[in-house]
């Protein structure tokens, strides 16, 4: 099988990356142990190699979170799955991601940095249009509004006139 056709065999799903992927600092990020079990290889290992390349990973590319990043993410997660660890785990942003196709070189490596990258790239394209939709609604605020209100009175209930019951007097000019 050529090099190609190993690349091309290996399928993420963008939804298992999706869900690897958090929000600590105000940045997106892939946890060491999500991208290890991504790319195949343990932990330690991916660590390793950042250890040995750390001139790669500046902070904004790589960072270990904080012991309470860790413990509020540990509950937030509500998983036992981070047991045995001595350290806080480092966040990858989205170029650290991609710094680590430099170091980590196999096929399946390579082919789950192209599967992360797409996914970025989808979820910046959703924050977009969003973000577009939100402004057109923002300016059309005040016309929506008086749309809602207009659709509020069509569907309330017609308000009926009283109507009045018995007969009227009628008094005649003069006649007490």
């Amino acid at each position: 099988m050529g090099k190609k056709a190993e690349i091309a065999s290996i399928i993420i799903p963008a939804e298992r990356i999706h869900n690897c992927i958090y929000l600590i600092r105000g940045q997106k990020v892939l946890l060491d142990e999500d991208l290890a079990g991504l790319y195949g290889v343990q932990t330690r290992v991916l660590n390793q190699a950042v250890s040995r390349n750390m001139e790669r990973f500046p902070e904004d590319f790589a960072f270990r979170l904080t012991t309470d990043e860790f413990e509020n993410l540990k509950s937030q997660i509500v998983t036992s799955s981070w047991g045995g660890r001595r350290k806080p785990p480092r966040a990858f942003t989205e170029q650290g991601v991609a710094m680590l196709s430099s170091v980590l070189r196999s096929p399946r490596a390579i082919s789950v940095n192209i599967a992360i990258m797409r996914t970025f790239v989808r979820l910046r394209e959703i924050l977009a249009d969003n973000s577009a939709l939100r402004r057109k609604i923002e300016q059309h605020d005040e016309q929506i509004k008086q749309l809602f209100l207009i659709l509020r009175q069509m569907l309330e209930e017609p308000k009926e006139p009283e109507k009045k019951f018995g007969f009227r007097s009628r008094k005649k000019k003069g006649v007490d």
